[in-house]
């Protein structure tokens, strides 16, 4: 996945810090992004995952 598209996404919704796991499935599924590259992104770039469902994202 591309991070720079990845990063123009939470640009535009205005992620900045902290993202909640219903945000960050949202995102996934209004993109057609794996959350699995949400995640990794999220993880490269500091972004906490907040309100996990499941353990999904680590």
């Amino acid at each position: 996945m591309d991070e720079k598209k990845i990063e123009t996404i939470f640009e535009q919704e205005k992620v900045a810090k902290v993202i909640t796991c219903p945000q960050a499935f949202a995102i996934a599924e209004k993109h057609g992004i794996p959350k699995t590259a949400i995640s990794g992104y999220c993880n490269t770039h500091g972004i906490k995952i907040r309100a996990c469902q499941l353990g999904c994202f680590k």
